[in-house]
């Protein structure tokens, strides 16, 4: 199961390509994982693609229990995994997080300062240039007659 949770984020047991690790994972695998693990199934195709290359892929095979997440053993003896591991890293910020008052009563000095500097500036005048260019269809054109 943790192999499922580590392949929804990543496309192979370690790293960016086919390694070692990948290969220590499938040999233990009994058999394809069932459809409704579609991750698992796409990486198992995906390894069993390369069978006659399996010795030649990077990295070296250590033992099974020390590929996936840092608490892999916690999970497999506990049979549960925890939720808050997947919700301590935030990277962006939530939406959700309230704001001190320090930081509201801030923001509105802030608008309220941008909106006085705004309504001091003069309304901008606007004009508009229309420019007639008149060019005379050939070198025999009379520009006198034109200009009536």
């Amino acid at each position: 199961m943790t192999t499922t949770l580590v392949l929804a984020d990543e496309s192979y047991i370690e790293g960016y390509v086919p390694s070692q690790a990948d290969v220590a994972v499938f040999e233990a695998v009994s058999g394809p994982p069932p459809a409704d693990l579609c991750h698992a199934l796409h990486w198992y195709n995906h390894i069993k693609s390369y069978e006659k290359e399996k010795a030649s892929l990077p990295g070296v095979k250590k033992a099974l229990g020390k590929y996936g997440p840092a608490n892999v053993e916690d999970t497999t003896e506990s049979g549960a995994t925890d939720s808050k591991d997947v919700d301590d890293i935030d990277l962006f910020g939530s939406d959700e997080e309230e704001e001190s008052e320090e930081a509201k009563r801030l923001t509105e000095e802030r608008l309220a300062q941008y909106e006085s500097k705004k309504a001091k500036k003069p309304a901008l005048v606007t004009k508009s240039f229309i420019l007639l260019d008149m060019k005379p269809w050939d070198d025999e054109t009379n520009m006198a007659k034109l200009e009536e």
